[in-house]
């Protein structure tokens, strides 16, 4: 779960720093893909986790944990590009 302070910053298109990171599942292992949420349990996106689980809890703030794959505010920034699609 990502806190608030790391949301804005995940959907615009950011990996997840260890500060943003609320909880985690336990026993995730590094390279398994993950799906984001917020602390009021909103699916906010996906990625994958580049820590395990105990590798997370060794790390600093500014360690990106998770690797940015998509999010819900992919379709807002991409928009006008989507757009050209479905008119041409």
């Amino acid at each position: 779960m990502i806190v608030l302070l790391g949301v804005m910053s995940y959907l615009y298109g950011n990996h997840v720093l260890k500060a943003h990171l609320g909880r985690i599942t336990e026993n995730t292992p590094k390279h398994q893909g993950v799906i984001f949420l917020s602390m009021s349990d909103v699916p906010l996106g996906f990625g994958v986790a580049a820590y395990s689980t105990k590798e997370c809890r060794k790390l600093e703030g500014t360690a990106i944990v998770a690797f940015h794959q998509a999010d819900v505010g992919q379709y807002l920034r991409n928009e006008d590009d989507l757009a050209a699609y479905s008119s041409g």
